[in-house]
């Protein structure tokens, strides 16, 4: 089990709990449901990258403590 963070930037701080090899879309569907919004209006970056729903967080070498920023489409 690892905890992940995600900050909007507008005052809300998020932090998930999931297992490594749960995809970005597992995570996205979490997320949505602690802040009652549609998990498909939510977009996950960090710097200049876009998290892609399919792909494992395992296979993005997201960690224990990982913080994403989180974004409404």
């Amino acid at each position: 089990m690892i905890e992940i963070q995600a900050n909007d930037r507008l005052g809300k701080k998020i932090k998930v709990k999931c297992l490594p090899t749960d995809t970005i879309g597992d995570l996205k569907k979490t997320i949505a449901l602690q802040i009652g919004t549609s998990n498909e209006k939510l977009i996950l970056k960090k710097g200049y990258q876009i998290y892609k729903d399919h792909i494992s967080l395992d296979d993005y070498e997201v960690h224990d403590g990982f913080n994403f920023e989180l974004y409404y489409g």
